[in-house]
């Protein structure tokens, strides 16, 4: 199975929608490098655990945090996958950016934007 690299737009408004929380960019940060439970999850954050839930499934439904049952516990990890996905999309926008920006230097640089005319030669003489 080959991985899709690009994201549709569904997917981008999810990912982007999803990150747009603090508190969801935080549980996925946490989750990059181990699998935590949902309740461990939960209990750093100044906020009732359905709260919780409720942006783990808003990370799921986006694809960058994956989901498990282990007997009565839900462990979450984040997608690398996704996440690269995502990062793929952003390189690519800085990459258009980037290129705007010398553009506007360049212009910037150059003292005398306007074509070179030739001289115009005076007006004749009427007398």
């Amino acid at each position: 199975m080959v991985a899709q690299t690009e994201l549709d737009d569904d997917e981008m408004d999810r990912v982007f929608q999803a990150l747009a929380a603090a508190t969801r960019r935080d549980i996925l940060r946490r989750t990059l490098d181990d699998e935590h439970s949902v309740s461990a999850l939960a209990r750093d954050y100044d906020m009732s655990f359905a709260a919780v839930q409720k942006h783990v499934a808003v990370l799921e439904a986006a694809q960058l945090i994956v989901k498990r049952a282990e007997g009565r516990e839900r462990l979450v990890r984040a997608d690398p996958q996704m996440i690269a996905r995502a990062r793929a999309l952003l390189a690519r926008y800085e990459e258009i950016w980037r290129s705007r920006i010398d553009r506007l230097d360049a212009l910037l640089a150059d003292p005398d934007p306007r074509p070179s005319l030739p001289p115009t030669p005076p007006p004749a003489s009427t007398t």
